[in-house]
């Protein structure tokens, strides 16, 4: 009896299309909208179900690093790929730079420009307001953030008035709802929030190059992980990207 209803279960499951598990994509927070766009036009060309997981690199590095199931990873900065490269917890010959960003301050809209000087900061921030961003030792964005405002000499009197929010949205959103005077993002994030106007755009030369990296993760064997990483380079993917504001690793913001 136990034989015949083993036998009628496994015959069920032969005659049964296997529907693949969700292809898990964990990504920098500045690549959601963006990326949500490229995951659903992936998913409507190869039938692949994807989820994506948000936050700020450095947390997402770390999770990567002790197990997550992750298949593919995006970076917002090469530092954190560079950790999973070296430990070996990447795909050989799967890391690629995707794509890259510029570095912006924001203000509540509307806004006018003002000058990367300390007293035209000092001016909006007032007496009690802070300067959101990312945080400065794990958020890229932050670190971008820190690294454009030390080569400025800005970061020594504006430290104290700095307030460090988990992620580059987050620190988006203190600006967009008023909590925050003022705020370091990217300048794709200024683009994709309404409630923001950038009032000064840091030189390229004041941080390092922002460029987010692509790459498999080698503990996952997802089928489809590789096919994911190579449409996110195809032309379709790319306009997405460009259409929210991102440029090509190799070209300049």
């Amino acid at each position: 009896m136990f034989r015949l209803a083993l036998l009628s279960a496994l015959a069920w499951a032969l005659s049964t299309p296997l529907v693949a598990q969700d292809l898990t994509v964990f990504a920098a927070a500045s690549l959601r909208d963006a990326l949500t766009e490229v995951a659903e036009a992936y998913e409507a060309t190869s039938e692949q179900s994807v989820t994506l997981s948000l936050a700020g690199s450095g947390a997402l590095a770390r999770q990567i690093g002790q197990g997550a199931p992750a298949d593919v990873f995006l970076s917002a900065n090469v530092a954190w790929m560079d950790m999973l490269d070296e430990a070996g917890a990447l795909d050989t010959g799967s890391r690629t730079d995707l794509l890259s960003n510029g570095l912006v301050l924001i203000a509540p809209a509307p806004s006018d420009p003002i000058s990367l000087d300390l007293p035209a900061i000092e001016a909006l921030l007032g007496s009690n307001g802070y300067l959101a961003m990312g945080l400065t030792a794990a958020v890229p964005a932050g670190i971008y953030g820190k690294a454009a405002l030390t080569s400025l000499g800005l970061w020594d009197p504006l430290a104290r008035r700095v307030a460090q929010a988990d992620n580059v949205r987050a620190a988006l959103a203190l600006v967009a709802t008023g909590e925050a005077p003022l705020g370091i993002v990217y300048a794709t994030d200024a683009q994709a929030e309404e409630g923001v106007d950038v009032v000064a755009t840091f030189p390229e030369t004041s941080h390092p190059p922002i460029i987010y990296p692509a790459a498999s993760v080698a503990r996952s064997d997802h089928p489809a992980k590789a096919d994911f990483l190579g449409f996110l380079a195809s032309d379709r993917a790319q306009d997405i990207f460009a259409r929210h504001g991102f440029l090509p690793a190799k070209t300049t913001p």
